[in-house]
C-alpha cells in the first residue's frame, strides 16, 4: 500500500479531510482479545505538532506510560484516559487528560476531528481526538502516569512500509495486532547522539493504522 503523500499531511489538508471525509472503513475496530471487565468510555488526544517551516514536517507526540500503571504499563500511548462525568464531550476528555498527563495546555491545540471508537482488549472504548498543536508549547510530565515523551514524524507513521502485522495462536484462536517500531535520535548531556528504540504497538498502533486508512482513502465523490 502507498504512503500518504506529503501534501496530504499538511495542516490545511488535514482540516479539509475532516471537513469532507471520504467513504472509508477503519481496519481495526475491536482488538481480537477482550477481557470480561465492563466497558469504560475513554478518549485520547492524537497531538500533531506543526514542526518545520510552515508546518511542513508535522510530528505526532507520544508518551511512554509509567511502569507502575495498572493497565498498559510501560507501553507507548497517546495522552488520554477515562471520561469524567464533568467532561462536556470526548474532546474535552482528551484535552483535559493531555494537560494532566504531560502539561499540554488546550490553548496550544486546535481540534480538527475524531476517528471511530477503538475498543481495546481491556474493554476501553476509546475515541481518538485529532488535534493540531502549536510547536511553542512547554510540557510538564506527571511522573505518576508518564515516564517519557517523544515525537515521531507523521510521514513515518503514515507510511505502511513502517507498519508490521503480528499474529499468534492463543486459547484456540488467532490474535492479530500492529506495531510501528521507531528509532529516535537523542542528544545526550555529553553531546553524544544516542539511539532510543520505541516499540509502538497495540491500541496506539491500531489507532494510527486507522488514521492511515482515513487519510489514504479516496475522496468522496
Amino acid at each position: 500500500m502507498p504512503a500518504v503523500p506529503t501534501p496530504f499531511l499538511q495542516p490545511e489538508a488535514l482540516k479539509a479531510r475532516f471537513e469532507q471525509p471520504p467513504v472509508w472503513q477503519p481496519e481495526v475496530v475491536r482488538e481480537s482479545f477482550t477481557s470480561d471487565r465492563p466497558p469504560a468510555q475513554a478518549a485520547v488526544l492524537v497531538p500533531i505538532v506543526m514542526r518545520g517551516p510552515q508546518a511542513s514536517s508535522p510530528t505526532v507526540l507520544l508518551t511512554r506510560r509509567a511502569a507502575h500503571m495498572k493497565t498498559h504499563s510501560g507501553q507507548i500511548a497517546f495522552p488520554g484516559g477515562k471520561v469524567d462525568p464533568e467532561d462536556a464531550n470526548r474532546q474535552a476528555t482528551a484535552l483535559r487528560e493531555a494537560e494532566e498527563e504531560v502539561g499540554l495546555s488546550a490553548r496550544y491545540v486546535e481540534v480538527i476531528g475524531e476517528l471511530p471508537v477503538y475498543i481495546t482488549g481491556t474493554s476501553f472504548w476509546v475515541t481518538p481526538v485529532i488535534g493540531l498543536v502549536s510547536p511553542d508549547f512547554e510540557l510538564r510530565l506527571n511522573a505518576d502516569e508518564v515516564a517519557d515523551v517523544f515525537e515521531v514524524p507523521l510521514s513515518f507513521l503514515m507510511n505502511p512500509a513502517n507498519h508490521r502485522r503480528h499474529a499468534f495462536e492463543w486459547q484456540g484462536s488467532q490474535r492479530q495486532w500492529f506495531s510501528m517500531p521507531y528509532e529516535e535520535r537523542r542528544i545526550a548531556p555529553n553531546g553524544e547522539v544516542q539511539a532510543v528504540e520505541h516499540f509502538i504497538w497495540g491500541a496506539t498502533a491500531g489507532m494510527l493504522r486507522n488514521f492511515y486508512r482515513f487519510l489514504a482513502a479516496n475522496p468522496s465523490t
